[in-house]
């Protein structure tokens, strides 16, 4: 049994973005390191005595700390949505920064004389938990990819002239309509599985390796040695956090445009920044790539040489004979159409494989728990003092019950809702496709969170693919695309909150936080995240030129969402010449690439490129990968230096990278908008700002 949760633990894991799942983050590799060692004191922290009752893990003092990270962390992962969308795991970062927040807050306090009630590890659950729902929102709600796939201007770049992109069929993005569809769909994955929640954490001991090495934080952060590791942590968070906010403040003084200060540095000469390969000086990315594994990393400078470094300068070089010479490289039936069927081709071939792999996982886990009637009996009996522990955290688990008429009927509640304003919303939304939706959604949400509990895989943009294949094809030509975007929003939207709510249950479990506030916790980050997300978007939508391939803020996955509708309504006759016998090789390439992954030995297989990741910089380009190479290069450094320190560092120094340069995003589009920074002026390039750059550049 020791030899299966190891080889578990070994999964790759995943975040909040689709990209997450496509290795394991470094900084629940250092955990796990770990967890052995520290796991006996652990253990003998978590008594029951001392635990307050549910209405008092959610605290006021906790909430507005949930609500401070929630709107950090929704800044951070909405400029990573618009630019790249890659999103690394912030899950344990989070857990960090509600430590931090708390314990500096009450000692504050204390210094002034004024008594507090103690910071528990309960409150820090209810706490991290809040704000993970929060920033979830930012991350899945689809602002990068299907919500924004409707508006006027990636409907222009699918191509006005394309068959099945109908005219008329967009819809631009507003603050009111978005908040509504948040709010409407955002709390149905709530209740969905509440009831199986004992099945699936108490009776089938899935893992869950995200929610546990949360759960393996806090619980250290309590632990009387625990606190002063976390000092270091705090100290490293705050260093880091501070240069890098420093640092983009500095750049912006030398910033005019695009394309000028230090946003493209030719560090590997002009011909290859022609082609994007240059250093753009964004520590979010480096701090990204310090959280990735090294495979994802190496596998988005590989998808980047082949794509950026190869194909595309010898498809360029076709042109007149593939494309014609009379069309732009942004049109669809230009350049810019290979770049995006390849891409889906790559995605839907790891979609695919991971899908059936998961399936067949949970197949047969479940047939082994079904002919073996003594197995969780056996598995318990391996450890006295581990069944203790288990006994203790399983009559808290399963002690406050949550009323099940209550679960079913706001489920139920919830969906009448969608069924009535979404079709008002999007007309082209059939009332009974939102029911089918809701019927199936159960289903399919027990399936992933299931999946995710013996992998740690989230397939939920996967189901939510599926679901958008099939509407767009039983809706047609006239509604297909519409309907397809948006009926892919209501599957993942239940499927992913599914396993996120099982996550949290089991970090709660471990922490012996009862499930009720978890529930409410996770509720009201909801709710705060369903405000939060579209005002953040707005800031971003309105201050930059979001969705422009040539820019920053590409936003691929926008794009590439609806011309998987388009697909789905029109089949192979969108793609341009030729592009279809190459989809067919990348995606045969993704499906080979995956079962090499699988049936070679551990210690190569690790090395086998993951076509998601390799996806992401056909559109995206290879700056960013290159940055996130950087961050791999300063962890493997570090750990040949000083792996103790780098066990515990990475992930504090890392988030404060990342929160750092995402924070400033705050005041530089608020600049943005008062036009004391205007990105689009010709006349500001020519100025002194791009003439001190080059001067420091050649000096």
């Amino acid at each position: 049994m020791e030899e299966d949760k190891r080889k578990k633990k070994r999964m790759p894991t995943t975040g909040q973005s689709e990209l997450a799942q496509m290795g394991e983050p470094e900084e629940l590799q250092e955990i796990e390191k770990v967890e052995d060692s520290e796991e006996a004191v652990e253990m003998a922290a978590l008594e029951p005595k001392g635990i307050p009752p549910w209405s008092k893990q959610i605290t006021l003092r906790g909430l507005s700390a949930s609500l401070a990270i929630g709107i950090i962390y929704s800044v951070v992962v909405m400029k990573l949505n618009l630019t790249t969308g890659l999103v690394p795991t912030l899950n344990v970062s989070a857990a960090l920064l509600a430590f931090v927040v708390l314990r500096t807050w009450t000692k504050l306090l204390h210094k002034m004389g004024v008594t507090t009630t103690p910071f528990t590890r309960q409150e820090n659950t209810v706490v991290q938990t809040c704000a993970v729902a929060c920033y979830s929102i930012a991350v899945g709600g689809g602002f990068g990819s299907y919500l924004l796939g409707l508006n006027k201007k990636t409907y222009e770049q699918a191509g006005v002239d394309t068959p099945g992109n109908v005219p008329g069929s967009y819809k631009e993005p507003g603050i009111g309509w978005m908040t509504t569809f948040l709010l409407t769909i955002g709390f149905v994955g709530l209740l969905a599985l509440v009831p199986l929640r004992k099945i699936m954490i108490i009776d089938y001991k899935l893992e869950y390796p995200s929610g546990k090495a949360t759960a393996v934080l806090i619980n250290g952060f309590h632990t009387p040695g625990g606190d002063k590791l976390a000092k270091k942590q705090v100290y490293g968070f705050a260093k880091y956090f501070t240069m890098s906010f420093m640092w983009s403040f500095f750049q912006w003084f030398f910033t005019a445009g695009d394309a000028c200060g230090f946003s493209q540095l030719p560090a590997f000469g002009l011909t290859a920044l022609k082609q994007t390969f240059f250093f753009d000086f964004s520590l979010t990315y480096v701090g990204a790539g310090m959280i990735c594994s090294y495979i994802v990393n190496l596998s988005l400078i590989l998808g980047a040489g082949i794509s950026w470094g190869i194909m595309w300068p010898l498809i360029r070089g076709l042109k007149g004979d593939w494309y014609s010479d009379n069309l732009p490289e942004s049109s669809m039936k230009s350049l810019q159409g290979y770049k995006v069927f390849i891409s889906i081709s790559l995605i839907l071939g790891d979609g695919l494989y991971n899908f059936l792999k998961i399936l067949a996982f949970i197949v047969r886990s479940m047939h082994t728990r079904a002919v073996s009637e003594n197995f969780n009996r056996v598995a318990d009996a391996d450890n006295d003092n581990e069944v203790l522990d288990d006994v203790r955290r399983n009559e808290l688990f399963v002690k406050e019950s949550i009323p099940v008429w209550l679960v079913y009927s706001g489920y139920v509640l919830f969906a009448v809702i969608s069924i009535i304003s979404i079709p008002l919303m999007f007309p082209e939304v059939k009332w009974y496709y939102v029911v089918i939706a809701y019927i199936l959604a159960p289903a399919l949400g027990f399936c992933n969170a299931y999946g995710t509990g013996l992998t740690d895989m989230n397939m939920a943009y996967n189901y939510g693919k599926v679901s958008l294949f099939i509407l767009a094809a039983c809706a047609g030509n006239d509604s297909g695309v519409v309907s397809g975007l948006i009926g892919c929003g209501l599957i993942k939207s239940v499927v992913y909150i599914c396993a996120d709510l099982m996550h949290d249950f089991k970090t709660g479990h471990l922490t012996m936080t009862s499930p009720r506030s978890m529930l409410l916790s996770q509720a009201i980050g909801t709710a705060m995240g369903c405000i939060i997300a579209p005002l953040t978007f707005f800031l971003f939508y309105k201050a930059f030129d979001v969705g422009n391939p040539d820019g920053n803020w590409k936003a691929p996955y926008a794009l590439i969402y609806r011309n998987m509708a388009i697909l789905g309504v029109e089949g192979f006759s969108a793609l341009p010449r030729h592009c279809l016998q190459l989809c067919y090789g990348f995606f045969g390439f993704a499906l080979v690439a995956n079962i090499l992954r699988d049936a070679l030995p551990a210690n190569y297989g690790c090395w086998v490129p993951l076509p998601m990741a390799m996806a992401v910089p056909f559109l995206v380009g290879a700056s960013f990968a290159i940055n996130m190479c950087v961050g791999s290069l300063i962890v493997f450094i570090w750990h040949k230096l000083d792996s103790k320190t780098a066990t515990l560092m990475v992930p504090a120094v890392a988030s404060g990278l990342i929160c750092g340069d995402g924070l400033w995003i705050l005041p530089s589009s608020l600049l943005a908008l008062a036009k004391l920074l205007d990105r689009q002026s010709t006349a500001r390039s020519e100025t002194a700002a791009r003439q001190r750059f080059h001067c420091f550049v050649h000096h």
